[in-house]
């Protein structure tokens, strides 16, 4: 690999039916090519983990997706309202250009540097053989996708929060996040700053999956269209507060 020589096959492409119907793709490297990007993935991750927000979850060591359950649990008792959100087509949209960019940031290592934009660039192959060529995204089922993915959203959402919204503490994993806000009105001036920042990012919110929740319980009686949401397949709904 550190001569250059080495040059990645096309993905397979897998269609992979999805929970509410249906399907996502996944891009499946070669053996070769898995066994290439762990060693990538050995060399990131060391330098990119320690500078990862505390409250990223996703794609870890020592991270998990009960860890960020059991935070948004805690912090729902605390705060009034969530803005409940989704990134969409994430894997699918991320921009080549502002990542390769966050990842010179982080190594300069050049072999490293190399590889990964050829990861990125090699085409997918369909399941008749058919080549599609990419221009953006990284695929979800490579083993180098994770750490670029959350490389991408540290700048893309997590470091920009910390800038300009210290004072609002949230969970991420992956491309879900759950925002905690003191009122509406702060959880929807919120939104719209964060729908201009993705699209600085060339992202979008999945709009069906975004909303405000309202955290209700038997101390806080208000009424809002939305009171429960859904968090990496569990539900928050109105639950009895304790003494």
């Amino acid at each position: 690999m550190s001569s250059g020589s080495y040059q990645p096959m096309s993905v397979r492409l897998v269609e992979i039916p999805k929970s509410g119907g249906g399907t996502r793709h996944l891009g499946a490297p070669s053996v070769i090519d898995r066994i290439a990007q762990m060693s990538a993935v050995l060399v990131l991750q060391p330098k990119l983990d320690p500078i990862f927000h505390e409250d990223s979850y996703g794609y870890r060591p020592h991270r998990s997706a009960h860890q960020a359950l059991e935070r948004a649990r805690k912090r729902c008792w605390q705060l009034d309202w969530v803005l409940d959100l989704e990134v969409s087509k994430f894997f699918d949209t991320i921009d080549h250009d502002l990542l390769m960019k966050a990842v010179k940031r982080h190594t300069s290592e050049r072999w490293i540097l190399l590889y990964i934009e050829r990861w990125l660039k090699v085409p997918y192959e369909d399941k008749s053989g058919i080549r599609i060529v990419r221009t953006q995204g990284v695929p979800q089922g490579s083993v180098i996708g994770p750490i670029l993915a959350n490389l991408y959203m540290h700048y893309a959402f997590d470091a920009w929060m910390k800038r300009n919204y210290s004072y609002i503490v949230f969970e991420r994993y992956a491309y879900d996040v759950i925002c905690h806000c003191r009122s509406k009105d702060e959880a929807e001036r919120l939104r719209a700053s964060i729908v201009q920042r993705l699209a600085e990012c060339n992202l979008t919110l999945n709009e069906s999956k975004t909303k405000l929740v309202y955290c209700k319980d038997d101390l806080r009686r208000g009424a809002w269209v939305n009171e429960q949401f859904d968090f990496l397949g569990f539900t928050f709904r109105a639950r009895r507060s304790k003494n």
